[in-house]
């Protein structure tokens, strides 16, 4: 039980982590707006936590769905 909640968690930090993503051009992200440019663009420093944060998330994300895959193998 505590892992799908851990799953629920994680996947929606992992959706606003995305999101809060700066846009590359193209795609998805110039529909919504992540086209324009703003005169105030963000540090590189806050870019890469961003980066490692999403990464980190990632990883626990995948983690909680092995161990739900593992913990229903064993229960069947």
């Amino acid at each position: 039980m505590g892992f799908s909640i851990a799953l629920i968690v994680f996947s929606g930090l992992m959706m606003l982590l995305v999101l809060m993503h700066k846009g590359k051009g193209g795609g998805l992200s110039d529909m919504f707006g992540g086209g324009m440019q703003s005169s105030v663009g963000g540090s590189s420093v806050a870019e890469r936590n961003l980066d490692r944060i999403t990464i980190v998330v990632g990883v626990l994300w995948f983690a909680c769905i092995i161990v739900l895959g593992l913990l229903m193998k064993t229960n069947s």
